[in-house]
């Protein structure tokens, strides 16, 4: 089970942190992702983490804006985000998988290579 958590209203400008706690699952042998969905829209890559955190991979309208991270001994991925702008609004959703292939980046940023989901949490900017 994933629970993400952290969204909120935020000024463009600001920055929130999303956490997203795993359970059930052994949290070091999944590769650990963030996706997110605006409104009439797909949802869509955002960032990714290797199972040690050694390897971390953005999508290009966020990088230099948003970190990701891990911390294996509490279970719980992050995503750091910064100078967040209206276009960030979103439902962020985090993800799990043990075999994505994260090197590829069609592999990585594809919906359907992640096992589980968590059940989203509402990013709102304001302008």
């Amino acid at each position: 089970q994933l629970q993400a958590s952290g969204g909120g209203l935020v000024q463009a400008g600001g920055s929130l942190r999303l956490s997203c706690a795993a359970s059930g699952l052994t949290f070091s042998n999944y590769h650990m992702a963030w996706f997110r969905q605006a409104p009439g829209k797909e949802r869509e890559f955002v960032a990714v983490i290797s199972r040690s955190g050694g390897s971390t991979f953005t999508t290009d309208s966020v990088k230099g804006r948003f970190t990701i991270s891990r911390d294996n001994a509490k279970n719980t991925v992050y995503l750091q985000m910064n100078s967040l702008k209206p276009e960030d609004t979103a439902v962020y959703y985090c993800a799990a998988d043990r075999e994505v292939g994260i090197l590829a980046k069609r592999n990585r940023e594809s919906v359907g290579k992640y096992e589980y989901w968590g059940q989203g949490t509402l990013v709102t900017v304001s302008s």
